[in-house]
């Protein structure tokens, strides 16, 4: 066991700024060094101390200590003694009565000179009925309060606010709680009511350290005591859940003090700035993600122990300690449940001796949906049975049928699912999900850990069997609601990333626990297989729709191959757009939303009409020809012209628009009078869920670049693009666009905007005052080495590109300039950005029109790695 150390410079005899900054920073260097060996506790005890000592002595060098009739008081965590490396410092000043000259002059000195010392000092001077006047009013300052502590000066004073602040005519026990009980709920609305942000803030977050001190804040003030540990002998808490709490605060601390010493300030966000450094000073390792990944794991578990005791200790403390005697209707539901009011309770404290009733309380949640939540004495059993159970509550055959109850219950993926995450029982009938709590990745895609994520993909597909959500995702709806199984969904979702941090390809592993559990849980060969199914190629829809030309036939029979049939279509469908939209709720947007519902009617329609009887691409090019026509005729045009036209432009084209897209651009060429002018037009209302951008201009040299660029500078995101070049040299390109928050461009002015910087960049004429844009604070944490990789495409004309690279500013117009000086011909693009990662897929073809020679492969993907490079290490 280590030894405490304490820093035992003495204070300087005579006060100088130069001095005592020194010492200040002695101090600094003697607490930093400390860490690695020394209790948390101990050191945040020992900043407080320091911090008195220095205070009492500037107390009474300004002789404030002669007047008598002042106190010096220590409030909030400096009032219980805990101060972390730069913690705000907050004091009250407590008058007897109104201050003289001298009195006034000598506080402002004193305030002035911590100031001078860089302190963060917090202060007021108040009378004794100032403050309790202000604190009647305000919950904050009555909490800072609760925790007051006397540093110097007149103590009887201090004694009378004391007995003052815990009257009632001050705040009841009962008003306090429910006002910081609706402080709480404020506070973690806030954060979206989840403790599992990427950058979370170690007080605010649910969860954390708040959370821990509202729960003593209640009881302190009903009790009237100081520290969290007498509330053990008033039986608020138990011996064990005192000495949890205490470990998750603990922690918390660790990672606050060593993010004050990172960044130097009084921080209280774990910013992806600091996460790696943070990671190695509590030693988690020098690896940056891994390391980062390891102590993001151990906090997310920490503060999810902490939401449940705050529930459960606020909700004991509200209906056993405020309100004994209050009257609630009880309601036998069998021979070991209640309901009390609307929360399920154990009939008596040995009832999960039977390791089956643990799962058959979440069945009575799924089957009365009166019943709201748990009871705090019965959370209490649940989490005595957790700790003392030696094996998982799959090995018993009671547990398997109510767990396979429960999944097939119309209602299970509704309170009762999240009601057995919340509170382990998940964890504790599934081994494989135990690895899953907490599991964060270190990146901008993935918003939540992966068991976070998972109960959220239950749960938006469960969205699909609620009349009140038919509208969100129609046709989902309808396929939920005439499959014969959906349980089979539910499963899959279970499984589906429950191998994430284990290395190796997630799907797989997952695939073989799911087939292990089918097994265990004596399902159906049917429904074993397309569980495992589902959980190996769960990828394979989004990663089709969102790098693949879905237009294009062949992309289409290939998927349709590899589906197999309709039922199979279906569930994976339907698990996709759950998928997706359970992992970031920034990211998903129409555009996807149209991408994935094409897909999937595509492969639909073939497989209705037969997988051995593909759609020949000619039959493709003359439907939508004929859709075509009849719209630009409508518009006054005559058919030579408009069959003029389309003798220019390459058969490829046909197949790739719809008819209606078509007439839009043709109407436009055909009115263009000045062919040496660009023409740019963007589509007034969404077309599959983005805003399409059509330009018709000359080709020319670095125009791929010049466009991306353009687009680049009006800050829009481009998701797709179209690039094709007509028998008479002119280019025909197309670009799929949406604002930064997901949405397609709506507003006229802002069209006209881009419109007109489009122009102006494809006539080589840039508005040259444009600042370079810079790379984001959370993006200059990440390294995404440039990769490449090439596959063939479609036809032996194409070689398909696949790239890599951190998504920087200005990363499409840089990839354009190294097509060019390559001479490579770019037809497609598809780009998807997943978090700090751009993943986009190129269509290309060398200068003579034919696929990518492997030394010209070799030749680009080196001048691009080299580019991307170059790039990154310029932000």
């Amino acid at each position: 066991m280590n030894q405490a150390v304490t820093f035992n410079k003495p204070l300087p005899e005579h006060y100088s700024l130069s001095g005592y900054k020194k010492h200040f920073t002695d101090f600094h260097d003697w607490l930093v060094r400390s860490f690695s060996s020394q209790p948390v506790t101990s050191l945040v005890k020992a900043k407080a101390s320091f911090i008195d000592s220095v205070l009492v002595q500037l107390w009474h060098k300004l002789e404030l200590h002669k007047g008598k009739q002042l106190s010096l008081i220590a409030v909030g965590g400096y009032g219980r003694g805990e101060l972390h490396p730069c913690s705000d410092i907050d004091l009250l000043i407590l008058a007897q009565g109104a201050l003289t000259d001298s009195q006034q002059e000598a506080i402002s000195q004193f305030i002035a000179l911590l100031w001078d010392l860089r302190l963060e000092v917090g202060h007021s001077v108040r009378t004794l009925d100032e403050t309790l006047n202000l604190g009647k009013d305000d919950i904050t300052i009555a909490t800072n309060l609760l925790e007051m502590r006397l540093l110097t000066g007149n103590a009887s004073l201090f004694e009378q606010l004391q007995q003052d602040v815990y009257a009632d005519d001050f705040w009841t026990s009962q008003d306090f709680f429910q006002a910081k009980r609706h402080e709480q709920q404020q506070r973690h609305a806030q954060y979206h009511g989840t403790a599992y942000n990427l950058e979370p803030n170690l007080k605010a977050n649910p969860g954390g350290l708040r959370d821990i001190q509202t729960i003593g804040w209640v009881a302190k003030r009903h009790f009237q005591t100081r520290t969290m540990r007498e509330l053990v002998a008033y039986h608020y808490l138990t011996e064990d859940e005192y000495q949890e709490l205490m470990e998750c605060e603990a922690y918390l601390w660790q990672m606050r003090f060593a993010l004050h010493v990172e960044a130097g300030r009084n921080e209280n966000r774990i910013l992806f700035d600091y996460q790696p450094a943070v990671a190695q000073r509590l030693g988690f390792g020098a690896d940056g993600k891994a390391s980062v990944e390891r102590m993001m794991k151990r906090f997310f578990r920490t503060v999810q122990r902490v939401s449940e005791l705050n529930e459960m200790l606020l909700q004991h403390f509200d209906g056993s300690i405020l309100n004994p005697d209050a009257k609630v209707k009880v309601q036998p539901l069998d021979d070991y449940f209640e309901l009390q009011g609307h929360l399920i309770a154990a009939r008596d404290n040995a009832i999960f001796a039977r390791r089956d009733n643990l799962l058959r309380l979440f069945w009575h949640i799924a089957n009365n949906s009166n019943i709201t939540g748990i009871h705090s004495a019965t959370m209490r059993l649940i989490r005595q049975v957790r700790r003392r159970l030696m094996g998982d509550l799959q090995d018993y055959e009671g547990c398997r049928q109510l767990f396979l109850s429960i999944v097939r219950h119309p209602r299970g993926m509704d309170n009762a699912i999240t009601l057995m995450h919340r509170y382990g029982v998940l964890a504790a009938y599934l081994p494989q999900w135990r690895n899953i709590v907490g599991q964060m990745q270190f990146d901008l895609f993935h918003a939540y850990t992966v068991d976070e994520h998972t109960h959220r993909l239950l749960k938006n597909l469960y969205k699909y069997t609620l009349t009140e959500h038919e509208n969100e995702f129609p046709l989902c709806s309808d396929i939920v609601r005439r499959m014969e199984k959906p349980e089979l969904l539910y499963l899959a979702g279970i499984f589906h990333d429950i191998a994430k941090g284990r290395g190796g390809d997630h799907s797989e592993l997952g695939a073989m626990d799911a087939r292990e559990f089918a097994k265990l849980h004596q399902l159906s060969d049917f429904d074993s297989k397309l569980i495992v199914w589902l959980v190996e190629n769960h990828l394979l829809m989004s990663i089709t729709a969102q790098r693949r030309d879905i237009y294009d036939p062949a992309v289409v029979t290939e998927f349709a191959e590899k589906i197999r049939d309709e039922t199979r279509l279906n569930y994976l469908y339907c698990f996709t757009l759950a998928d997706i939209r359970a992992t970031n709720d920034n990211l998903w947007n129409d555009w996807k939303n149209s991408l994935l519902r094409e897909l999937f009617l595509a492969t639909q329609k073939a497989f209705r009409r037969g997988l051995e009887k593909p759609m020949d691409l000619r039959d493709l090019i003359r439907e939508n020809q004929a859709g075509a026509m009849p719209m630009l005729l409508k518009q006054k045009f005559n058919e030579a012209e408009v069959l003029q036209l389309w003798a220019r432009i390459k058969a490829d084209y046909f197949a790739r628009y719809s008819p209606s897209q078509i007439a839009w651009h043709c109407e436009h060429i055909l009115r263009h009078k000045n062919p040496q002018q660009p023409l740019v037009i963007l589509s007034k209302t969404p077309i599959r869920g983005g805003s399409h951008v059509f330009i018709y201009t000359k080709d020319q040299p670095k125009l791929f670049a010049r466009m991306v660029a353009a687009l680049d500078s009006k800050k829009v995101n481009i998701f797709d693009a179209q690039i094709m070049t007509n028998k008479d040299g002119f280019a025909m390109d197309t670009f799929v666009i949406l604002e930064q928050n997901g949405k397609p461009v709506n507003s006229p002015s802002r069209q006209q905007s881009i419109k007109r910087a489009l122009e102006l960049y494809i006539q080589d004429k840039p508005d040259l005052s444009r600042q370079k844009n810079r790379l984001s604070r959370r993006m200059q944490q990440f390294n995404v080495p440039p990769k490449v990789a090439f596959m063939p495409g479609n036809t032996s004309k194409r070689t398909m590109m696949e790239l890599a690279a951190l998504d920087t500013p200005g990363l499409l117009a840089n990839i354009g300039e190294v097509f060019q000086r390559c001479n490579i011909n770019i037809h497609a693009a598809k780009i998807t950005t997943i978090g700090e990662r751009a993943e986009d897929f190129f269509m290309l073809s060398n200068s003579d029109e034919q696929a990518l020679s492997f030394e010209q492969q070799q030749a680009l993907k080196s001048a691009l790695i080299e580019q991307l490079s170059q790039q990154s290490e310029g932000f």
